[in-house]
This record gives structure tokens, C-alpha cells and sequence, in this order.
């Protein structure tokens, strides 16, 4: 079975006291402390990550933790590599609470992390997207990923008016109609988030 590019949404609630904290005491940088996925459990995509294979990527992804490598994008690309020319935030600290992963994130001062810090400023509701490549048993209740299973990145993404509509929608192009049919989404994104980018500069 070929491997499919595996993206899952946690949403995040930050509050502008939270912001103004973070700029005071951590040299200027917003810091953002949040659930980054969750093992052992069906989420809002009615998928299934078990622990076992979440611990085992957490534990391979700590190495790019640990050397300031652990990149993610602002919006999801339609890819398995990450664009440093849409690179946003860091992933600075990561471990386990019970069967949350959980992780504190660094805005970068990027065109694109400046568009996060912008909306974080605005209190505008965002979330975190674990993005990976790997294969799902579907099962009665949900979709099980399965041990191929490869994380590959945290992306900063818009939270939709329905919860879990806007994934479930793009997840089921993909089952359904294959690649193509998101990369036609994926690419309006990438447009839209080039202008964004262009207007910062």
C-alpha cells in the first residue's frame, strides 16, 4: 500500500496576555505551549495514532528538537518536505504528558512567522497540524495508522468554523479522488500565502 501524506489538526487557544508574557520575558519571542497530537485515541479525522508508533517518531523527531532543525509552515503544503521559504515557528521543547504529546513552539521573525505573529496579536484562533507520511487500517470506528507511519512536521494552521469539517473534507478528496485533487487546494494556499508573504515585505 503506498504511503499518503497523513495530516491531523489540535487546535490551540492562545491569549494576548500570553503573547505580551512570552515578548516580556523571553527576549522578544513568542513562545506558545500546546498539545501537538495525541496517542491511543479517535480524533475529529476519525483517525488513530497508537502510542507505540507515536513514541517511536516523537523519539526520532526529538534529534531535529534538539538541533533547532524541527521547522514547521504556516498553512498546509502539499508536500513531505518542509519550504523554508514558508517556514514560521520552531518546535523548541517536546514530551510526553499521559498520551499527549505535548511541545512548546518559537515564532520565528519570518515573513511567515510574522503573518502567525500578526494573527496571534489578533487573537485569531489557530492550531497545530501534525503532518506525516504512512498508511491507515480502516476499521469500524476510525482509521488506524498503521507502523510505516513517519512524522515529519508541526504546521501552524487556520482553525475551521466547523470543527473538523475543513480536515475531514480534504482527507476524504484524498481517499477518494486521489493526490490531485488536493494539490488543486494546496496550490490556491500556496498563492495565497506568497501574496501574504509579498505584502509583508
Amino acid at each position: 500500500m503506498q504511503k499518503t501524506l497523513l495530516t491531523d489538526y489540535v487546535p490551540i487557544d492562545i491569549s494576548s496576555s500570553v503573547i505580551i508574557e512570552s515578548l516580556n520575558e523571553k527576549d522578544g519571542r513568542i513562545l506558545i505551549k500546546g498539545t501537538l497530537q495525541r496517542a491511543n485515541a479517535v480524533n475529529q479525522n476519525k483517525r488513530k495514532y497508537p502510542k507505540p508508533i507515536l513514541e517511536r517518531e516523537a523519539q526520532k523527531y526529538m534529534e531535529m528538537v534538539t538541533e533547532r532543525r524541527a521547522m514547521g509552515e504556516l498553512d498546509h503544503p502539499d508536500s513531505s518536505i518542509v519550504n523554508l521559504n514558508n517556514v514560521s515557528h520552531l518546535v523548541v521543547e517536546m514530551g510526553w504528558k499521559g498520551d499527549d504529546l505535548v511541545g512548546v513552539i518559537e515564532v520565528l521573525p519570518t515573513p511567515a512567522g510574522k503573518i502567525l505573529e500578526a494573527l496571534l496579536r489578533s487573537k485569531v484562533k489557530v492550531g497545530i497540524s501534525s503532518r506525516g507520511l504512512g498508511t491507515v487500517q480502516e476499521n469500524a470506528d476510525c482509521a488506524e495508522v498503521q507502523d510505516d507511519f513517519e512524522l515529519l512536521a508541526f504546521d501552524m494552521v487556520s482553525n475551521p468554523s466547523t470543527q473538523g469539517a475543513f480536515m475531514n473534507a480534504v482527507n476524504e478528496s484524498v481517499d477518494k479522488y486521489g493526490k490531485s485533487c488536493v494539490n488543486k487546494y494546496c496550490r490556491i494556499q500556496e498563492i495565497v500565502t506568497d501574496i501574504l508573504i509579498g505584502m509583508g515585505e
